[in-house]
């Protein structure tokens, strides 16, 4: 039941952010991350999650401004510029790093299977937002898009992953003082 929970809460924070970001409410990304922050980083393992944050939105920064100064995609309500990943996606990355030891636990220890998804899922998910509610749109055509973005969560994925392993690790080290394998 957690991971459905952690799951659905991520959607809702990805609902906001990208019909947010179709309607000009940028602002609505961050205030739905508000709750699903709160919820997870108050937990007592929440410091986990803490550390998380920063390193999934600092790779999103790199990944979505790339992807926006190259024109493959450009962001509706781009804010704080056309050329930069906007603080809406930047929530959504934050609300993923949220979701990569709950709903996407499977996936410790299973990193091809991490690549592939995010080689695949990511890929959708911004086709999802552009077509469906215009937060995105691919100036030079969606393959070249898909193709980048493909290629960027394909890298992506499965690093985030194995940093939340990482962490875990480190956690359960510190708390037992006896080296643990976290799967």
């Amino acid at each position: 039941m957690k991971v459905w929970a952690n799951a659905i809460g991520y959607q809702l924070v990805w609902f906001a952010a990208v019909w947010g970001a179709a309607t000009g409410y940028w602002w609505l990304a961050p205030l739905a991350l508000v709750p699903f922050a709160v919820w997870y980083l108050s937990r007592p393992d929440g410091r986990i999650d803490a550390w998380l944050m920063p390193v999934a939105v600092l790779l999103g920064i790199a990944l979505d401004s790339a992807l926006a100064a190259s024109d493959l995609v450009a962001y509706a309500s781009a804010v704080p510029s056309p050329h930069a990943a906007p603080v809406w996606i930047l929530a959504i990355w934050a609300a993923f790093s949220l979701t990569l030891r709950h709903s996407f636990r499977f996936l410790h220890g299973r990193l091809p299977l991490a690549a592939a998804l995010g080689a695949v899922g990511a890929p959708l998910a911004y086709l999802g937002a552009a077509r469906g509610w215009h937060a995105v749109a691919f100036p030079r055509g969606s393959t070249p898009a898909v193709i980048a973005l493909g290629t960027g969560w394909l890298i992506a994925m499965p690093t985030l992953i194995a940093i939340a392993q990482r962490f875990e690790r480190r956690r359960i080290t510190s708390s037992t003082g006896n080296p643990a394998h976290v799967a």
